[in-house]
């Protein structure tokens, strides 16, 4: 991924040079909202980052930018009175909460997958020992019922362990 910086003052260029070299990504600058906005129509952005300057003298320029910016972390800076080191802190920090935040939010879509996945074999179980204790069900329907009480008892006891931390989503 890459970032965009949009801003028309001097020295932008040395300044998304530095800011490449630091992240380690991939620095694109826009000098206007034309640009920006070509730019967004071409590609993906980590982060967005437009001159504070220019998000006040024209706001409706900067509104048409953040519509379009998708997915990346829109930041408003002032170039004018930032420098380079600061603009890297900026970026960093917003892409660590991006991370942290798609991390929590990674955590609770398994939550509730496992939640449902609990229910849901709760449930067969229930239905298959019900089903077993009437008096009226055929042998090999029972047979049958019974393998899958046995499956479902024997997920219910992996779901009910404790699971293993994977490295990748350790906080």
């Amino acid at each position: 991924m890459s970032i965009l910086m949009v801003t028309g003052i001097e020295g932008a260029r040395n300044c998304a040079d530095v800011v490449a070299k630091q992240l380690d990504m991939d620095v694109q600058v826009a000098e206007g909202r034309k640009a920006a906005l070509a730019a967004l129509c071409r590609g993906e952005f980590a982060a967005v980052v437009v001159d504070e300057t220019m998000a006040g003298c024209d706001p409706a320029a900067a509104e048409a930018i953040w519509e379009r910016a998708g997915l990346a972390i829109p930041l408003q800076i002032n170039f004018a009175l930032s420098g380079a080191a600061r603009l890297v802190r900026e970026i960093r920090a917003a892409l660590r909460r991006r991370e942290h935040e798609q991390l929590l939010a990674r955590r609770a879509a398994a939550a509730a997958i496992e939640s449902e996945l609990k229910t849901t074999v709760a449930g067969l179980l229930l239905n298959s020992q019900l089903a077993l204790s009437g008096s009226e069900v055929p042998a090999p329907v029972a047979d049958k019922l019974r393998v899958v009480a046995d499956l479902a008892g024997s997920l219910r006891q992996q779901l009910n362990a404790p699971l293993p931390m994977r490295s990748d989503t350790a906080a």
